[in-house]
């Protein structure tokens, strides 16, 4: 069944989220539309096993669409109990996949059930070789890559490794409740500018925490959100997931 977020000519131009079987182009941004403004939500280590499948039910229920970013131990239940996109926060980036102790591979995360990754997160750097060769092994296995930027400059670099979305995250901003559509405006402007007619869909984040946040990155130009303390860390998730999902019908008012 085709996801209810796709029309049919959207269908045709992005790659299907939820059927990484069927064979498309990376997406493009001229199909996306309000409803497919991407929330991303990542657990980091907040949460995991039978906490993580609670909140995983709550965000279900309110954001259907989103997708979950979550520890790798509980990438399979999470897939398997939920109807979400769920994503892994890393991958390694590996020679001999078969014979990597204590590393995660590309091929193991999609076996789980994971439809991508992040991957360069400010709390999980990694060198242009190191990200060049994990977009690879990501694409190779037809998982989607989220990654993150901590600057202009790098997502200039990085641009032409042509991973399928790009959030410009500023470090200091990161679990703060400074957003960085609030304090970082120009930058997401011109990150988009940048990224504009490449086919890789601009998101940002860092310091995001309320519904009006989100509304501002969309009305700024931005595909989609990463969240992750506002949701992970709340002991009323639903406040937020609530007006959350009244944006994605209706993100510019």
């Amino acid at each position: 069944m085709m996801p209810r977020f796709l029309t049919n000519h959207a269908f045709q131009c992005v790659e299907n989220l939820g059927h990484p079987k069927i064979q498309t182009n990376y997406g493009l941004q001229s199909a996306v539309k309000h409803k497919d403004f991407l929330i991303i939500i990542n657990f980091k280590n907040y949460l995991e096993g039978k906490k993580a499948l609670s909140l995983a039910k709550k965000i279900e229920n309110y954001l259907p669409d989103a997708i979950i970013a979550v520890p790798a131990t509980d990438i399979k239940m999470l897939a398997e109990k939920t109807k979400l996109k769920v994503f892994a926060q890393h991958i390694d980036c590996l020679a001999i996949p078969e014979r990597s102790t204590g590393f995660l591979s590309a091929k193991t995360i999609s076996s789980a059930g994971a439809e991508g990754s992040l991957l360069n997160h400010s709390e999980h750097q990694l060198s242009f070789s190191q990200i060049n060769c994990s977009l690879k092994e990501l694409k190779h296995n037809k998982l989607k890559a989220v990654l993150c930027v901590p600057t202009l400059a790098e997502a200039r670099k990085l641009k032409k490794l042509k991973p399928y979305a790009m959030a410009f995250e500023d470090i200091k901003l990161i679990a703060t409740n400074k957003s960085i559509t609030s304090y970082r405006t120009k930058e997401i402007k011109e990150f988009i500018s940048l990224l504009k007619n490449s086919n890789i869909l601009p998101l940002c984040g860092a310091g995001i925490h309320t519904a009006e946040d989100v509304r501002a990155a969309f009305n700024l130009g931005c595909k989609g959100v990463l969240i992750a303390s506002a949701i992970a860390k709340s002991k009323n998730p639903e406040i937020l997931l609530q007006k959350l999902s009244k944006i994605k019908d209706n993100p510019k008012n």
